[in-house]
């Protein structure tokens, strides 16, 4: 029990009596503290002790598309630790190929009487598909928020990162190290967050390249899957076209990227420059360290739970986007233009 308790006040940054008074239930230890000390019980493996234990205010389902793209439980924790520090309990939904749709998870999560569903690049992104489907959620009474991807035909709150500033930030890096030869690797175009990074790709290189909109799209902008092989397709026949480098809409497809410049024969970054997408965890510790646009996370996950529990409160957030300024993280997978 001493060792515990050693261990929690370390964790905690607090005294072993605060540590005590808090495992014990007693006044006298601010609202900080004790959940500086809850968190350390958590992060080092204890049981709380019942009396801790917060009652559940009900349930929130989180879904996402899948979770092999660190990026989605990267959102998932911060999204789900937000909802616990406010009493909520989060329920993930993932959907996987093969398995359920988001359609299926929806009904199961407003089957179990879920207080309201934060949604994370759904069907909402998708530009070709039927947004009846939330309308009759709303009909439902069941509030909702939704991430990354805007549709104007849906009556709910979006939270998106500004994917043509991301767009600018990652060209204008590049065109500062020479490179005049710039191509984008994405997804599907199909996808709300793909349209908008490809507006902000060919305004970037037009305005800092003056290349013509037409010759951008056709020679520079490369489409393919969200996935490490995805990546390296599209890598793949954007550097048989000269380019020097190559924009990911990914972190998974700049490592891709990365794999596919190496089977030209090319090293990274001497040869050809690799910028990614999201930051996930980890990411800095590939070889070499990747460049990569900082998708912001926590703020979105934090006004996602936010926007969610003043719906729920009967506070309906206005039809609108809250849209968050990305950063550009510079790490090993960029350097200046080759010399011809």
């Amino acid at each position: 029990m001493t060792t515990r308790l050693a261990d929690i006040a370390a964790q905690a940054g607090v005294s072993e009596a605060t540590v005590s008074r808090v495992l014990n239930g007693k006044p006298g230890v601010a609202a900080t503290t004790r959940q500086s000390v809850l968190a350390a019980l958590d992060v080092l493996g204890y049981e709380r002790p019942v009396r801790l234990r917060q009652r559940s205010e009900g349930l929130v389902g989180l879904i996402t598309p899948e979770l092999e793209n660190p990026i989605f439980p990267a959102l998932a924790q911060v999204i789900g630790q937000a909802l616990t520090r406010q009493g909520y309990t989060p329920v993930l939904a993932t959907q996987t190929p093969g398995g359920s749709t988001e359609d299926e998870l929806t009904e199961m999560l407003v089957d179990r009487g879920v207080a309201g569903i934060i949604y994370v690049s759904g069907l909402h992104a998708d530009t070709t598909a039927d947004t009846q489907r939330y309308e009759r959620l709303r009909a439902q009474g069941v509030p909702f928020v939704l991430v990354d991807g805007f549709s104007p035909k849906v009556q709910a709150p979006f939270i998106s990162p500004d994917d043509r500033a991301a767009m600018t930030l990652a060209v204008t890096h590049l065109v500062s190290l020479g490179h005049t030869r710039i191509g984008l690797a994405l997804g599907p175009k199909r996808f709300v967050p793909v349209q908008r990074k490809i507006e902000g790709f060919v305004r970037a290189v037009q305005d800092q390249l003056g290349l013509t909109a037409q010759a951008i799209e056709t020679e520079l902008v490369q489409h393919s899957l969200y996935t490490l092989e995805g990546g390296q397709a599209a890598a793949a026949a954007l550097i048989d076209r000269d380019c020097t480098a190559v924009v990911c809409a990914s972190d998974m497809m700049a490592l891709g990227a990365i794999r596919a410049a190496r089977q030209h024969g090319r090293d990274v970054p001497r040869d050809v420059s690799v910028v990614g997408f999201d930051d996930s965890p980890l990411i800095a510790f590939t070889d070499p360290p990747l460049t990569t646009i900082r998708k912001p996370v926590p703020a979105m996950g934090q006004a996602a739970v936010r926007t969610l529990l003043e719906e729920i409160g009967g506070t309906p957030a206005p039809h609108s986007e809250f849209v968050f300024m990305p950063e550009l993280v510079v790490r090993g997978s960029t350097a200046s233009a080759p010399r011809p």
